[in-house]
């Protein structure tokens, strides 16, 4: 019996060998939950076209926005786990979203395989200089003085989990305003109809450098390199668990080993290079990501489990 097994698990193993070895045999589809025209967007397509040349297939773009990114998702994870399907996904995919719902299409722990993350959006708390606030530490200090009084726009829930633990941690009561794109939202903050954006600064550059519009810190680590003068919220001491917006790839749960690696493996020797960061991510305000499909796997569960915490804390679950 332990032979049979033994030799079962051998010729397991070639096979999955064997798939890999004759990856790709038709076009790959990557599908993405957002509509077209988003950075991801963008980043995806100019990628797309490198790895279909080097994998000598094409590399089809498929955007299945709708749902709060859940009809995309879902399409990706009911799709044949064969290496041929994969999709770029955002942090409110696998760990908001679905905790949100009642009762959500996709299982983000169990649906999916890890591949790579991508990119991070470098966010930052903005204000229109109105406000008189030029410091983060200012514009706390307004918000305590306003309780209630002042709002902030958003269209993502990253972004409101982010400011209900900000409003926790400091003891303010900024409120917030729903908009259904980030132009609306910008155009707010630009009349004064709000007092902030935690927004990605990529697309605000041209307001930050003309005056009208001010960063007062952004989010990571690192400081951003479009905005070097600008602290992170690590410098300035803020100790909040909020999640960090990114983007990165999975594929349908059981997709084999192998050719998980070598999806990896195609989307690094693109993505990774200097020259395509450098024309593709950087002037966007994106970070540069790309990691192993454990270490993705690793941040993935993380990510999930903080989450889906922080939802709940907030109130998000639909009833």
């Amino acid at each position: 019996m332990k032979a049979k097994v033994v030799v079962a698990l051998a010729v397991w193993a070639m096979a999955q060998g064997a798939s890999a070895q004759q990856w790709p045999s038709k076009p790959l589809r990557a599908i993405l939950p957002f509509t077209p025209g988003g950075l991801a967007d963008v980043v995806l397509r100019a990628l797309s076209v490198d790895m279909g040349q080097n994998i000598g297939q094409p590399m089809l773009v498929e955007n299945r926005g709708g749902a709060a990114t859940m009809i995309g998702a879902e399409a990706c994870a009911k799709a044949a786990p064969d290496g041929h399907t994969i999709c770029l996904v955002a942090v409110d995919t696998t760990s908001i979203t679905p905790f949100t719902m009642a009762k959500a299409p996709i299982d983000p722990r169990k649906d999916f395989e890890p591949i790579t993350n991508l990119f991070f959006i470098k966010v930052g708390l903005t204000v229109n200089p109105a406000l008189g606030a030029n410091t983060f530490r200012e514009f706390i200090a307004k918000a305590k003085s306003k309780p209630g009084g002042m709002n902030y726009g958003s269209t993502a829930n990253n972004v409101r989990l982010f400011m209900d633990e900000f409003n926790k941690v400091n003891g303010t009561d900024v409120r917030f305003i729903n908009y259904k794109g980030g132009g609306e939202a910008v155009t707010a903050l630009l009349g004064n109809q709000i007092e902030a954006l935690y927004f990605g600064v990529g697309n605000l550059m041209g307001h930050l450098k003309s005056g009208k519009l001010k960063a007062l810190s952004v989010d990571g680590s690192s400081r951003s390199a479009l905005l070097p003068d600008v602290p992170t919220l690590t410098e300035l001491g803020y100790q909040g668990r909020a999640l960090r917006g990114w983007f990165g790839f999975l594929a349908p749960a059981g997709t084999p080993k192998p050719l998980v690696a070598r999806l990896n493996a195609e989307i690094a020797k693109v993505a990774g290079q200097p020259s395509f960061i450098e024309k593709h991510l950087t002037p966007l305000g994106l970070e540069s990501a790309l990691n192993t499909p454990e270490q993705f796997a690793q941040y993935l569960k993380e990510d999930i489990d903080k989450g889906e915490s922080l939802v709940k804390q907030a109130g998000l679950t639909d009833q």
